[in-house]
């Protein structure tokens, strides 16, 4: 036998990091070599490790694909993805197969296609459900591959007769098994992106599904609503729960007054539903489209978004002078956001011991309900009880939020039924209006005017902007000393993200801040909360003062209710979107929106955290776990 090398033997008994390190330095000498690759008689040369599929990519040749997303992890169960390559007796799945030394491919001889069109007869074979009268239908990627490879036959028969109950226990999603095709990106979405868990492949062969924990409706399960697994759902088989129909009720009914809110990150991505590229803002046409569609007023939910950061920031404000000045030592340092309610929920879950560093604040979903049935209602002269409040969201987890039993402070449901994009895009199509060659109309008063800081809430990084344009001004008197208000320290789409911002002078109110470096940290997706919240655990971030957390990928514009297909690059175009209807806005900063001046002249006359504030726009949380439901989800079942 030969010598074992010196490199084997020096890391055999080392602990596990340093072997770890030793293998991702051995993977990136591989990944500096380059290797030809000749893909029907295209030659390309990659980098070493290189996967047929990512080689096909570069020289414009298309391999279908079904289980693979760029957003998710390898799998290569459905095999759709299947080339010959040469001196290999089988077929291998592109997606999964790396590259280490010189080959030649072929992606569409017959043998390949006869494959292709065997394995789509297959995936049909246990598909249930009529297109046309499916969520996905045209946007089916099953579909499409069928269509593609002509398969006009059930060449392995067809399932007649459904086999699963579909779950509707959820406010938020539906599953219907009958249409799932075993790709497993719900799994690896569910595990791999988010590290939530909920889902899993439960056992083996033909009798293989996938399942919740123990097989329990979603309601009983961990799941906090996010969506992510719609969004990569090839088929049907995961849906939003669709209130149109009862939206349509209300908006027929002469005696309610029905009220639309738009989410930022819904204009900037809607238009992909009508053939635009993503990054197109259709802000102005999507409300001459919503006022054709029947609603009384549209307003704006970035006027809500101000509102979140004149309390959120003022209640950070507070807290530092309390932990600064006080000594208080019960005050819990870092605060952090609570806009997005599938990361509230996943805190719930997971770190209901930290809940004391959630903000009180709710979303600015919630706060809008809250003022539409009683500032509004007042200063409007309409009774609250016939107000029909809808929001338009880029979330499905916003459906679970606005059915949350303490969301009423109203005293009524503070948000009636939240709207997916999705959604309003099938109703839009429904009436058959073109929104592309819609006109521009502009937002209802009173509350249809907010500025560009509300407006990025719906990126990554976006609330910490809107925070940090404000609380730097009301500390400091003085603007924030970024050009054109762009703090770019807290943007990207980096999973986490740190930023520091020194305060050198202060006005009196805020002297004891002089000097201090606010220190603020911003995630998104919740494996990336996951770290955060372990750091924190840790006692890893006792000097951060403020941290944003989204539980979607790329914050609300990745959100669960967002047109469809999604990937890192999509949700790049809808974030430049946002920033650049941002610069155009002739308000930048939450505490500059007249209506924001307004409303706490008027009506929250104690001004931000007083009694009413608190009252409407907060909530409180107790050492067992904050926002907690008593029925239908929520630990205080």
């Amino acid at each position: 036998m030969g010598k074992t090398k010196p490199f084997a033997q020096d890391t055999s008994r080392a602990p596990i990091s340093q072997r770890k390190q030793a293998f991702d330095d051995s993977a990136q000498q591989d990944r500096e070599i380059m290797v030809k690759v000749v893909i029907d008689d295209e030659s390309v040369e990659v980098h070493r490790g290189t996967t047929i599929l990512e080689a096909a990519r570069l020289v414009n040749i298309k391999i279908p694909t079904l289980c693979q997303h760029d957003d998710l992890c390898l799998a290569g169960v459905c095999r759709v993805c299947v080339v010959e390559v040469e001196g290999q007796r089988t077929l291998q799945a592109s997606c999964s197969y790396p590259v280490f030394s010189p080959v030649k491919v072929k992606t569409y001889s017959p043998r390949v296609r006869r494959a292709r069109r065997n394995i789509i007869q297959l995936l049909l074979r246990n598909h249930y459900g009529e297109c046309y009268s499916c969520a996905k239908n045209n946007n089916c990627e099953l579909q499409s591959l069928a269509k593609e490879y002509k398969v006009v036959t059930y060449k392995f028969g067809h399932i007649e007769v459904p086999r699963y109950e579909k779950d509707l226990s959820s406010y938020a999603l539906e599953r219907d098994m009958d249409k799932c095709v075993l790709c497993r990106r719900c799994v690896r979405t569910c595990i791999d992106l988010q590290e939530v868990g909920v889902l899993e492949a439960a056992y083996r062969g033909a009798d293989t599904k996938i399942v919740t924990y123990q097989d329990k409706p979603l309601q009983d399960v961990i799941c906090i609503n996010c969506g992510q697994c719609i969004n990569r759902c090839p088929t049907g088989a995961l849906k939003s729960k669709d209130p149109s129909e009862v939206v349509w009720e209300a908006i027929d009914d002469s005696a309610k007054h029905v009220i639309i809110q738009t989410a930022p990150s819904p204009r900037a991505a809607i238009g992909e539903e009508f053939g635009l590229p993503p990054g197109t803002s259709v802000t102005k046409k999507m409300n001459t489209a919503l006022k054709r569609l029947g609603f009384d007023k549209v307003f704006d939910t970035n006027f809500t978004a101000d509102l979140t950061i004149m309390e959120e920031s003022t209640e950070l404000l507070l807290r530092l002078k309390k932990a600064l000045v006080d000594k208080d030592k019960s005050v819990a340092l870092p605060q952090i956001t609570s806009c997005s309610p599938g990361w509230v929920k996943y805190i719930e879950y997971f770190y209901p011991e930290k809940l004391g560093h959630v903000s009180t604040c709710k979303s600015p979903q919630q706060m809008f309900g809250a003022v539409v049935k009683t500032w509004y209602a007042k200063r409007e002269n309409i009774d609250p009880k016939s107000i029909v409040s809808v929001s338009l969201m880029p979330c499905s987890a916003k459906k679970f939020e606005c059915e949350r039993p303490e969301m009423n402070d109203s005293g009524f449901k503070d948000v009636d039924y939240a709207l997916t994009t999705r959604e309003l895009a099938g109703m839009i199509k429904e009436c058959g209006i073109d929104l592309p060659n819609l006109p521009d109309s502009g937002f209802d008063d009173p509350l249809g005017i907010g500025s560009g800081a509300g407006l990025v809430f719906g990126t990554s990084g976006g609330v910490m902007e809107a925070a940090i344009r404000t609380a730097y001004e009301l500390i400091t008197g003085e603007e924030v000393p970024f050009k054109n208000l762009q703090v770019t320290p807290v943007r990207g789409m980096e999973g986490i993200r740190r930023a520091e911002i020194p305060i050198k002078k202060t006005v009196k109110q805020w002297k004891f801040l002089e000097g201090v470096t606010l220190k603020v940290m911003m995630g998104h997706g919740t494996a990336n909360a996951k770290k955060i919240m372990d750091m924190l655990c840790r006692g890893q971030l006792n000097e951060y003062h403020f941290i944003e957390i989204m539980a979607c990928p790329g914050g609300c514009l990745g959100g669960g209710g967002q047109p469809i297909p999604t990937s890192p690059e999509i949700r790049a175009a809808r974030a430049r979107a946002i920033y650049a209807e941002d610069e155009g806005l002739p308000y930048r900063k939450s505490h500059e929106n007249p209506i924001i001046k307004q409303i706490y002249k008027e009506f929250l006359t104690e001004g931000p955290c007083g009694h009413l504030s608190h009252k409407l726009l907060h909530t409180s949380y107790t050492p067992r776990g904050r926002w907690i439901g008593k029925k239908k989800g929520g630990r205080g079942k």
